[in-house]
């Protein structure tokens, strides 16, 4: 009977499941040419996964901004005008031909170039990205603020989230970057111009949940941790019953801990032990 046939498929599917790794999805260890809507499904999981940029700004890459200064394009001037509107005291950031580079000569005849051979291709690259300020240019890498370095390695996925329509997932986007550039980021992607790009991000700037000018309470969200687990959840949970209205001072209920996800450190007790080691090292002596 038919519902003995959906019986073996559901055994089938329950026993394949079983010896599954639960990090793979089914779509990707079945062959799906043999199987038209599993190929569909695994088209467009494949297809979302690949418009995702995952970066982590304490460790963020130069070598995607790089190398769309490489290519003379549209994209590449946006990123430079990006980089010169973030810092307003750089005149141009540039990614310029070898021969533009100034090297010293060393001992005997060898010649420059040859020491060049000799430098990794990535290296090569990040010392011909150029800043110049009030007309004196610069090696970006060795002369850039951390702040200024970190702006121009973001610009690149900024402008091709927003141009591509792509997923740009930042986690700490407020590291070592001024918190006006930090609203600045965020108001491009969080803006009615922008119709298709979207910014996940992880902040520790509480100014940020300043939901009145900046965002709705859905797309705020916390993160909890205590001894029994990690949870997360939105601003939209809180509603006006438990004081939390559009009018609502968000910040100040944060502070005070009506929202939770808030740290409660005893590093006075570290300081205790400390002292008292201190103490009681001074006893052992006397």
């Amino acid at each position: 009977t038919i519902s003995e046939i959906y019986e073996c498929i559901d055994e089938a599917v329950q026993t394949m499941m079983s010896v599954v790794s639960k990090n793979n999805l089914l779509c990707y260890v079945v062959d799906t040419s043999k199987f038209e809507h599993v190929n569909e499904m695994k088209q467009i999981l494949v297809g979302f996964a690949e418009k995702i940029d995952v970066i982590n700004m304490n460790n963020i890459p130069m070598q995607h901004t790089i190398e769309l200064m490489k290519n003379k394009n549209q994209l590449q001037q946006k990123v430079v005008e990006f980089i010169k509107n973030a810092d307003l005291y750089m005149d141009n950031f540039e990614y310029v031909d070898m021969d533009k580079i100034q090297l010293k000569t060393g001992e005997g005849d060898e010649k420059p170039d040859e020491k060049v051979l000799d430098i990794p291709e990535n290296i090569m690259d990040q010392i011909r990205l150029v800043s110049t300020y009030k007309g004196v240019h610069v090696p970006s890498m060795m002369f850039d603020s951390t702040g200024t370095k970190k702006i121009a390695a973001i610009a690149s996925y900024v402008i091709e989230a927003l141009e591509q329509g792509r997923i740009l997932v930042v986690d700490e986007l407020d590291s070592s970057i001024h918190f006006k550039l930090t609203r600045a980021i965020v108001a491009m992607f969080n803006n009615e111009l922008n119709t298709s790009a979207q910014m996940i991000f992880t902040v520790h700037d509480i100014n940020l949940m300043d939901c009145k000018r900046m965002f709705r309470k859905e797309q705020i969200w916390f993160v909890h941790k205590d001894e029994e687990g990690v949870y997360v959840y939105s601003l939209a949970d809180f509603t006006a019953q438990q004081g939390v209205r559009d009018t609502t001072d968000v910040m100040e209920k944060y502070r005070k801990g009506a929202l939770g996800a808030l740290p409660d450190p005893e590093l006075i007790n570290s300081l205790l032990s400390i002292k008292g080691n201190v103490k009681g090292d001074d006893a052992d002596a006397k």
